[in-house]
């Protein structure tokens, strides 16, 4: 991954200031399917966070368990951000 992308898309989420802004610019920069992902994801996240078991997530989103281990690997070991975001 370049870096330097990467900073200048963190640059350009930070500086998104409303609600509407912020989902244009997500509905603009993804597919469809990119969108749903994340937000699919999202959800993951916010399940496994509230300790409910990785099955019962994958029942309740309709993803696979694989899906759902790799969130709560991501949980465990991955950079924070979402542990940070969602206290």
């Amino acid at each position: 991954m370049n870096e330097r992308y990467l900073d200048e898309l963190t640059q350009v989420m930070i500086s998104l200031k409303t609600k509407p802004v912020t989902r244009a610019f997500l509905k603009n920069i993804l597919t469809p399917g990119e969108l749903e992902e994340i937000c699919t994801r999202l959800q993951i996240f916010k399940l496994l966070k509230k300790g409910l078991p990785q099955r019962d997530v994958a029942k309740k989103l309709n993803v696979s368990i694989g899906t759902v281990s790799r969130g709560a690997r991501e949980l465990k070991y991955g950079e924070q951000g979402f542990n940070k975001v969602l206290q």
